[in-house]
């Protein structure tokens, strides 16, 4: 008998009773085996126990969980791998039951008063390819799910009960240790007392009651998922799950984290209300609601973009190594923007440097500096400034696209909500949290009230949006670029009037690196070929993809060239170039404080703009992948902004055909303006003579009547029949 028992032949002397249940408890203990196996014997190179040590090392250090792969998992087991991806809920708590099993062998033994052994968790992973959520249908319920999204709210931890104890309120009978399912889904009270009722009446109905304090809670959380917009089809809303997270995963994320979840797809209760009830009121019955139990969260807490959305080979690496060793990656990157507007040329390499950045720098006192670009198009309409807004938000790896007018302070940066459930107040992060790492794109930004507009100033400069709202005191990371278009005060850029185009403070304006002054210039020349490009693009729209020009790149090529160089470089000034830097900042101060005493800039120069420039240079040496930036790129950079943001604070009100710049000019041509507008109302008419000997009694000289009268004609304050007379007597 002994050889009989050896060979592992099952033995039993009733076969009647070996039902379902028995071969089931079987099929159990088979599976625990092989989990503890996995656990016990699963190694890499060098005899390197994986999953032994780690948990070792976590349970000595406090902390009660172990990160799983299920590729690992797949490579020792095949069949315990798809068990687990098709039947979750049944074999993770078997997993864990295991893994606290052999954390009580392996911590043996341990400090008296820690007998106890505590529960592990077991998180997964896996490097399979994440699937959209609106792409999870209801086939995926109760299967494990891979999705990628972004968190928009987090409510704080609160305890959810997994073991209860009840009591009757009649008999005083107690029922201990009761299990409560996972997730969202809670405990059904019995009604009827199952105690033995020996010559006394039955308990009432409903007579039971949760003890709190025999019960085992743990720490759950509720957040809520939105998709990213790569998957987002155009004109459609993003959709939103809701996620359960528990235990170590609390406070893992944050409102504006880009994130990679596996989860457990399951469904709630429908929670139906009397409006929603029926048409014969009844509730409605059947209907659940779906989320996601995550059981493994991967975050990107760079703020670089989301690597994993567009994963690189090894050959596409190689290939963008080599492509930004070329000397004309710049002129390529520059030329694939928005190869369908034209010129714009200098804006474009503007564009460039923005999609990419500079470095961003954490110094030794914990202070941080910025190193994305922020850029402001200002200007005329119909210059194609929105279309350039739009490309950037397809080509960059998180971009967000938003109008002014329709964008609010609580809409850009944050907001706070009360949650319908539990009644207290969530965080809701805006556009500029959703584009953590990437770039926001503001439209008719002069059309914001200005409350709004102040909102954005810390987000812009700090990178942060802190918010003290409703007994809610937190900061969230908004790592973003900010390109923004707007028009001029007067709908179109009156060279007239100069300073007075621009509707913004300093404060906001100082904020911006680079600011275009963007022109509907009359130029015959020039208009003969912007029409030749614009009608050769509508003839050429049918023929489906139209004919690129020589070293133009694609836009998913562009894309995850972008990605790449953000992740793997971060260009620093080298010393020669700093110096150049510094020697060429001092220059402008002074050329520039000189025009500042004569008539107040509206765009300050300061050390703002000097780090505007370091950062240009920063993204210049980065589309190169270089690790110092050279004297060439701070060349290049300065030229940049030179032609955007010094010629826009340089512009002076009467300059080109007017030839004042003093401040007595200015105020002596005011002066008289001003009597004209106060003795002759709008529609009267007088003669030109009757003005100039009424002002020259005033000791005013001709040339200056003149100037003044030409200046209000040419703004349309004035009509003079014979304009060429004027010009001639002004020359």
């Amino acid at each position: 008998m002994d050889t009989f028992d050896d060979h592992g032949i099952f033995f039993s002397d009733d076969f009647n009773n070996l039902d379902n249940t028995g071969i089931a408890q079987t099929g159990l203990r088979h599976k625990k085996k092989k989990f503890k196996d996995f656990l016990r014997q699963y190694n890499e190179e060098n005899f390197n126990y994986k999953y032994r040590d780690n948990l070792k090392r976590n349970y000595n250090l406090g902390k009660y969980f172990l990160e799983v792969q299920l590729d690992d998992l797949r490579c020792f087991d095949d069949t315990l791998a798809d068990e687990i991806a098709k039947r979750p809920s049944e074999h993770l708590p078997l997993f864990e039951e295991v893994a606290r099993e052999v954390a009580d062998e392996l911590t043996t033994p341990r400090p008296e008063g820690e007998e106890h052994v505590e529960d592990i968790q077991i998180l997964l992973k896996s490097n399979a390819v994440p699937l959209s959520l609106r792409n999870v249908k209801s086939e995926f319920v109760s299967r494990l799910v891979k999705i990628s999204g972004i968190i928009i709210s987090a409510t704080g931890v609160r305890s959810k009960a997994t073991k209860i104890a009840i009591q009757c309120r009649s008999c005083r009978n107690v029922l201990p240790n009761l299990p409560v399912n996972p997730g969202l889904e809670g405990y059904i009270l019995p009604r009827k007392c199952t105690t033995e009722q020996a010559g006394r009446p039955a308990c009432p109905l409903d007579p039971y009651f949760i003890i709190p304090d025999k019960c085992t809670c743990v720490d759950f959380q509720l957040l809520k998922l939105q998709e990213l917009n790569e998957f987002v089809p155009q004109g459609e809303m993003p959709r939103h799950i809701q996620l359960y997270v528990d235990r170590y995963l609390c406070d893992t994320v944050v409102p504006g984290n880009k994130v990679v979840l596996e989860g457990i797809y399951s469904i709630k209760k429908y929670a139906a209300t009397s409006s929603k009830a029926d048409k014969n009121g009844k509730s409605v019955v059947g209907v659940r609601i779906p989320y996601l139990r995550v059981v493994g969260v991967t975050v990107d807490n760079q703020g670089s973009g989301f690597s994993s959305v567009f994963p690189s080979t090894q050959e596409e690496e190689e290939f963008f190594r080599t492509l930004a060793a070329s000397p004309d990656i710049y002129e390529r990157i520059a030329r694939s923007i928005a190869p369908s507007i034209f010129g714009f040329e200098d804006v474009k390499k503007a564009i460039a440097c923005l999609l990419f950045g500079g470095s961003r720098k954490r110094l030794p006192d914990g202070l941080t500096r910025r190193g994305d670009i922020n850029i402001l198009l200002l200007g005329d309409p119909g210059t194609a400034k929105s279309q350039l807004l739009k490309f950037v938000q397809r080509v960059s790896p998180i971009g967000i696209y938003t109008s002014g007018k329709g964008s609010s302070a609580a809409g850009l940066t944050a907001s706070v909500l009360k949650d319908p459930t539990s009644r207290n107040f969530v965080v809701e992060g805006g556009a500029m949290v959703l584009a953590d790492g990437g770039v926001v794109c503001i439209d008719e930004f002069d059309k914001m009230r200005e409350d709004d507009r102040v909102a954005i100033h810390e987000a812009m400069e700090q990178q942060t949006i802190s918010i003290a709202k409703a007994g809610i005191t937190t900061t969230l990371n908004s790592r973003c670029s900010v390109l923004a278009a707007a028009n001029s005060v007067f709908g179109r850029w009156d060279d007239l009037k100069g300073q007075e185009n621009i509707n913004f403070m300093p404060t906001i304006l100082s904020r911006f690196d680079m600011i275009f002054i963007i022109k509907d210039e009359h130029d015959a020349k020039r208009d003969i070929m912007l029409s030749k490009h614009v009608i050769n693009i509508h003839l050429n729209a049918d023929q489906g993809i139209e004919e690129s020009n020589e070293g133009e790149m694609s836009l998913l090529m562009i894309k995850k060239f972008i990605n790449f160089c953000r992740r793997n470089c971060g260009p620093r000034l080298s010393e020669k170039a700093g110096e150049a830097l510094r020697n060429k900042y001092v220059q402008m101060r002074s050329k520039t404080d000189e025009q500042d005493n004569e008539k107040k800039l509206s765009i300050p120069i300061t050390v703002r703009q000097l780090e505007a420039i370091i950062r240009i240079s920063e993204s210049l040496a980065k589309m190169q992948l270089q690790s110092f930036v050279s004297d060439a790129h701070v060349a290049e950079a300065l030229r940049l902004f030179q032609v955007s943001t010094l010629e826009a604070a340089t512009s002076e009100s009467f300059t080109g055909a007017e030839g004042f710049c003093t401040q007595e000019d200015l105020e002596l041509m005011t002066r008289i303006e001003k009597q004209l507008k106060r003795r002759f109302p709008i529609g009267s008419q007088i003669s030109e003579t009757t003005i100039v000997q009424d002002f020259l009694k005033q000791k005013y000289t001709e040339k200056v009547i003149y100037k003044v009268i030409y200046i209000m004609i040419r703004r349309g304050e004035l009509q003079h029949r014979m304009q060429r007379k004027m010009l001639y007597r002004l020359h």
